[in-house]
């Protein structure tokens, strides 16, 4: 399920995950495409990248992903990617090896955007956001201005 929430400055869009698995990632990068592919494409991979491997992490390591968010503000041009899951804890940036399979996610996103961890104790839960620059390309997309 997605939709724009335009109660926020910028365009808002969510996609609830509860109850799917791994071979969602697929859905959530279309979902990406189509709703930020005016960003351009040097920017559309990089948030395609992060967005992939926040999700996947949900589904490894956060005992299952809830919802992914996106926002983008114009000025300055960033979009805010947030992926909330079920477990706490913060995910590790490790150096990568040789030997061992996966790791490097995190070193990824960490070369790409600001991100950080919002913990929700209550809940169990954790949000991974991640914030990438556009390089000053404003355009909202065409789905944010097509519901207004």
């Amino acid at each position: 399920m997605s939709g724009v929430d335009e109660g926020l400055p910028g365009a808002s869009w969510s996609m609830d995950l509860r109850g799917t698995s791994a071979p969602a990632l697929v859905e959530v990068r279309r979902w990406v495409s189509r709703t930020l592919g005016e960003v351009g494409d040097p920017h559309l991979d990089d948030l395609l990248l992060v967005a992939t491997e926040l999700v996947t992490n949900a589904y490894d390591h956060g005992g299952g992903a809830i919802a992914v968010r996106m926002k983008h503000t114009a000025r300055p041009c960033r979009v805010r990617i947030e992926v909330e899951d079920n477990g706490l804890g913060r995910p590790v940036i490790r150096p990568p090896s040789n030997s061992r399979p996966g790791g490097r996610g995190m070193v990824l996103v960490d070369k790409l955007a600001d991100w950080g961890v919002i913990e929700s104790f209550e809940a169990a839960s954790k949000t991974v956001w991640a914030e990438v620059s556009c390089d000053g390309v404003g355009a909202i997309p065409r789905a944010a201005v097509a519901r207004r």
